[in-house]
């Protein structure tokens, strides 16, 4: 009689637990689920939590993995647009965004995640034979500074993929996506070699043409500035000169009237010259300009 009560209870606990694994399932922070109703997705769950559900076989809860999903697509070659064979890889990074849309298109392998990433990696191999056929072997090889357009190259590709999926409905969205690898083939990397050397050179060439171009621009302005202060120095000392021959012209004149005056001014200025340092001179009074102390020794005794 004492075991009835308990074994009723046990009894009644296991049909609760049995009617919650029935009707009640749970979906994780890092999931979304999908309710289907004999075969057909009705409910999308995209928040945690735990959800009511009739029993199989009426509707059966798909879960799958809401978090950022990534894979590398394979080194293949793309054709560039001056018709080098090129060969990249990408690295891709997506998550499911629609379950409902997602569903119907990869629930029927046992593997959808992988099944997704291998029609990703279709569009993606489509997207980048498509953008890198546009671009040339210098947009993704050159320095930055000469044009490189690697960036650029990757969001056309991201575009190109983005926009596929949407047109295919896949339930997901491409958060991003980048190059990993790009490499030449052994069979063309010399080729490659060469012809990167020859617009290299071509470039060292158009710099030194330039730059010889710009080098005689300014040996041509400096030699014409100097030829011009030449031309301004020389017409400088042709008025100076002038002024001083006509100076001259007038003393001239003056001393032509008055030749003693003018014997005497050049005596004078010969002996200033030769007393301009101090010396001692011994002279004869009877040799030009020293003559002029002629009779001065004579003045001075009589003066003292």
């Amino acid at each position: 009689m004492k075991q009835n009560p308990l074994t009723l209870g046990i009894g009644i606990l296991l049909l609760l637990v049995f009617a919650l694994l029935l009707f009640v399932f749970q979906v994780r922070v890092s999931e979304v689920a999908v309710v289907t109703t004999f075969g057909k997705p009705t409910r999308p769950i995209t928040k945690p939590g735990a959800y009511l559900k009739w029993p199989w076989p009426v509707q059966k809860v798909y879960k799958f993995d809401q978090r950022v999903q990534n894979f590398e697509d394979k080194l293949n070659e793309s054709l560039t647009r001056d018709n080098f064979n090129l060969l990249t890889s990408v690295y891709v990074g997506w998550k499911i965004t629609e379950p409902t849309a997602f569903f119907p298109k990869f629930a029927g392998s046992q593997q959808p995640i992988t099944e997704a990433e291998r029609q990703l990696e279709r569009l993606v191999g489509n997207a980048k034979t498509a953008v890198i056929g546009n671009h040339t072997l210098g947009d993704l090889l050159a320095p930055a500074s000469q044009g490189n357009q690697f960036i650029q190259i990757e969001k056309e590709i991201l575009a190109a993929v983005q926009e596929q999926v949407k047109a295919n409905n896949y339930g997901l969205e491409i958060q991003f996506l980048g190059l990993k690898r790009v490499q030449v083939p052994e069979s063309v990397t010399q080729s490659v070699f060469e012809r990167m050397t020859a617009e290299r050179k071509m470039l060292a060439d158009r710099s030194q043409f330039e730059g010889e171009a710009e080098a005689q621009k300014i040996r041509s302005a400096a030699e014409r500035a100097a030829q011009e202060k030449l031309a301004n120095a020389q017409s400088e000392a042709t008025r100076i000169r002038g002024e001083g021959e006509a100076e001259a012209a007038k003393s001239l004149a003056v001393f032509a009237r008055n030749q003693e005056l003018a014997n005497f001014l050049w005596r004078l200025n010969a002996l200033e010259e030769s007393l301009k340092d101090r010396s001692i001179l011994v002279f004869d009074q009877n040799t030009t300009p020293f003559d002029l102390f002629r009779g001065a020794s004579t003045n001075l005794l009589r003066g003292k």
